[in-house]
């Protein structure tokens, strides 16, 4: 019997906050909010990829900082994803952020906003870890 291991894709998320103290997050087909980003891909480090997606998915250019956290996510039944989350530096705060054909709808959103959306726990938890490492509390 040969061994087959399971594998299973990287996506890739930023934590962008603009100058007015909110989170970007973006709609996605299930209802869900989500973190910019996606797909890591061959050649590209992941905080090249970040920097790629956020642009491409919103239109803002950021500066990819710490590492914030990795976990496996189960968007849909016998689908893994492995999310690996990045606080990002927004280095074009004025500018208003657009929706990309990826996703139905752009947000911003407070931090006491974002633990009553429907959004998986992880990127909530990515969020506040970010806000924390910004503002100390």
């Amino acid at each position: 019997m040969t061994y087959t291991p399971h594998t299973f894709p990287v996506s890739v998320k930023g934590v962008a906050v603009g100058g007015d103290g909110r989170v970007l997050l973006l709609r996605n087909e299930r209802d869900e909010w989500e973190l910019p980003g996606g797909r890591l891909e061959l050649g590209e480090s992941p905080e090249q990829c970040v920097v790629r997606e956020v642009e491409e998915e919103s239109g803002w250019k950021v500066a990819a900082g710490p590492l914030l956290d990795t976990w496996v996510y189960q968007p849909i039944p016998d689908r893994h994803v492995l999310i690996v989350t990045y606080g990002c530096t927004v280095l074009t705060p004025d500018v208003s952020p657009v929706i990309s054909h990826e996703h139905k709808e752009v947000g911003l959103f407070t931090v006491d906003e974002v633990p009553g959306l429907q959004m998986p726990d992880g990127y909530k938890a990515s969020v506040a870890a970010w806000y924390k490492q910004q503002t100390g509390r």
